[in-house]
């Protein structure tokens, strides 16, 4: 299978240049050429895959082409080696019409496991295979960083650098990134948001000479090998439904980046029939306001108590665009330079298709936390309760829980008098922070690359 950029000139790429490139050279992202139709009888025998692992490398098959199956499969068994044993992907029923699918349970704590642990391992194959060295680039705003860093730590020919909001990431979060004492890992505090962190990191792999000279690749959800590993978390809790059910489901989602949410509804368009996608957002709302006006429209960041989604442009939404206009390259670009010129864009004719759309602000946060854990015993982190405001009384609902509510003690502690611990995190509390504060502008990060970028 080929891989193609959302805005047309760049030529397509088998699976692993694609992963390796992370952003196409004309500033799209690459999707398939051609989404897989799987059928009653593909989904059956997705459902007899005796491990996660299992159904994750019989999903990428399709997709991976260019790596034999076997290696593939090794990959990705290893990938999901240090996720909780008894169960990587945990689907819990709170109520009738009600169930939380746990993607907190890998070495970060955060639902980016599921695609980082592999990503990394798959750079790993191929700086293997190619004996060629990478360097590998993210920007953060909370939860991405810790798990692209987990999945790279230690790594031989592999140098990361991930950028993060300085004062605006949880301080469980920030040391989960600067508290690893892996020579090859280096976390990048800027002054600004975690949009000017992604514009700058947008800016640097625009620049083609910079980016062939110390192979630089991405690691944020707009690399295409992230999104596809999400896709099967989905499938997976799909599958585990009540057969009689699985076709009301809708998947409440929260997210800021867009990535997480997209990840399902392109499963949707491969044949899984799942009813629908609820986008839940904190106070930064911009894609609330898209699925309810139609208009995506930047404002300005405030942070939150869930500052993972402390985002106004979504970086994924380009993959929605493509496939909104009828995966017209040209009008894609004609779409992205009107945002980039006036922060606006209004759809034509526009249909949400299968999302609706939730907004939770900090003031409901606390009370949502509060509300779920008296009605049902179960703690959500900041984020998670997000996706429980405004649920349908008559619709089956899977939550999606996003992060260990260990990752924020005291927005728990706050909610309902229990400070969520979890031993990882307790064994950060200890170490040193090393951080490299630079300004938030491309030149800075460039610079810094370019001193402690591992070289061959």
């Amino acid at each position: 299978m080929n891989f193609t950029s959302t805005r047309g000139q760049t030529p397509a790429l088998g699976f692993s240049d694609a992963v390796a490139t992370g952003l196409a050279p004309d500033g799209g992202l690459f999707l398939p050429e051609s989404l897989p139709q799987f059928s009653a009888n593909d989904l059956a025998r997705f459902a007899f895959a005796p491990t996660y692992a299992d159904l994750c490398a019989d999903f990428f098959k399709h997709f991976a082409t260019d790596i034999d199956e076997a290696t593939l499969r090794g990959i990705v068994r290893k990938s999901y080696t240090g996720f909780a044993p008894k169960d990587i992907a945990p689907l819990e029923q709170l109520g009738e019409n009600l169930f939380v699918l746990e993607l907190f349970h890998g070495p970060t704590l955060a639902f980016k496991d599921f695609a980082l642990q592999l990503l990394g391992n798959l750079y790993e194959h191929q700086c293997k295979l190619r004996k060629q060295s990478i360097n590998v680039l993210g920007a953060t705003s909370g939860d991405t960083g810790a798990a692209a860093i987990h999945g790279l730590l230690g790594k031989p020919g592999v140098a990361i650098f991930i950028t993060y909001p300085d004062g605006r990431v949880s301080p469980l979060q920030e040391r989960q990134m600067a508290c690893t004492g892996a020579e090859n890992v280096y976390a990048i505090a800027i002054d600004g948001s975690f949009d000017d962190a992604q514009s700058a990191l947008k800016e640097i792999f625009a620049d083609q000479a910079f980016r062939t000279q110390h192979r630089l690749s991405a690691v944020n959800s707009i690399n295409l090998a992230r999104v596809l590993a999400q896709c099967v978390y989905y499938l997976s809790a799909w599958l585990r439904l009540p057969k009689d059910r699985r076709n009301e489901a809708e998947f409440v989602v929260p997210t800021g980046n867009f990535g997480n949410v997209l990840a399902g509804w392109m499963l949707q368009k491969m044949g899984v029939p799942i009813r629908g996608f609820k986008v839940a957002t904190n106070q930064n709302d911009i894609l609330h306001r898209m699925f309810t006006t139609g208009e995506y429209r930047v404002g300005s960041v405030r942070p939150s108590l869930a500052p993972s989604m402390d985002i106004q442009v979504a970086s994924n939404f380009e993959r929605f665009i493509y496939y909104s206009v009828g995966r017209d390259p040209a009008r894609v670009r004609a779409v992205m330079q009107q945002f980039k010129e006036t922060g606006a864009y209004r759809f034509e004719h526009f249909n949400p298709d299968t999302f609706s759309a939730a907004r939770c602000t900090d003031a409901e946060i606390p009370g949502i936390i509060r509300t779920v854990y008296q009605k049902y015993g179960y703690i959500a982190d900041p984020h998670t309760a997000c996706g429980f405001k405004d649920l349908s009384r008559d619709r089956l609902s899977v939550v999606l829980a996003t992060a260990s509510p260990a990752k924020f003690p005291e927005t728990i502690k706050a909610a309902i008098g229990i400070e969520p611990t979890h031993p990882s995190l307790e064994v950060l509390k200890g170490r040193p922070v090393v951080k490299h504060l630079l300004p938030a502008n491309a030149a800075a990060i460039r610079a810094f690359i370019d001193t402690h970028a591992v070289q061959g």
